[in-house]
């Protein structure tokens, strides 16, 4: 934390881009930010939230190469910056240091393999509901729009429509004009587990 600095971004202000230079490692204070990523030479598309806790960008300080991911604020985001710099004079003085930097590699890796495998489910109501119970993991409010509940999905902004009206009879979402609001996560995270 004393190697640190606290950072300011605006809603919609990148924290960096896909392609950048080498960086240290951002840790989430409090916001929220997207995370979008995609093979070389595509364009980025949006997988995941980055919520308070949560510390990313430890690919330039272990491979040297340019960033993997992008991270944009999606509204008011304070998050602490660790220069790369600081993280070499970190483990320089004390090797061991590197597994705290690993640590946070695997649980990235945790949250892409949950996303690889909410995707592999056939059934676009399920990954809908995964998608919108994954968002809770931030805030019950869902600061995405259809549209991008839709990417992250892989379905249309129509099956997210239709899905949301069938959750909302349930009562586990609520809708309002450009807003969804979460009620129950578990009811979505069973929905979503369940045997066909």
């Amino acid at each position: 934390m004393r190697r640190s600095v606290l950072l300011h971004f605006s809603p919609g202000e990148v924290i960096y881009h896909f392609g950048d230079d080498l960086g240290g490692i951002y840790g989430l204070v409090s916001g929220v930010v997207t995370v979008n990523t995609a093979p070389q030479n595509e364009a980025p598309q949006l997988i995941h939230m980055g919520v308070p806790g949560a510390w990313t960008g430890e690919d330039s300080y272990f491979i040297r190469q340019p960033r993997r991911l992008e991270l944009r604020a999606l509204v008011e985001t304070w998050s602490m910056h660790l220069p790369l710099g600081q993280m070499d004079q970190m483990t320089s003085a004390d090797p061991s240091v590197i597994r705290n930097f690993s640590r946070n590699l695997l649980h990235g890796v945790e949250v892409l393999t949950r996303v690889i495998h909410d995707l592999q489910e056939p059934d676009p109501d399920r990954r809908i509901a995964t998608v919108l119970q994954r968002m809770t993991w931030s805030s019950e409010h869902v600061l995405l729009t259809q549209t991008e509940v839709g990417t992250m999905a892989s379905v249309s902004r129509r099956q997210v429509n239709a899905a949301l009206k069938r959750f909302a009879e349930n009562g586990w979402v609520n809708t309002s004009y450009g807003s969804i609001t979460v009620l129950n996560a578990e009811k979505l995270r069973s929905f979503a587990a369940e045997d066909h």
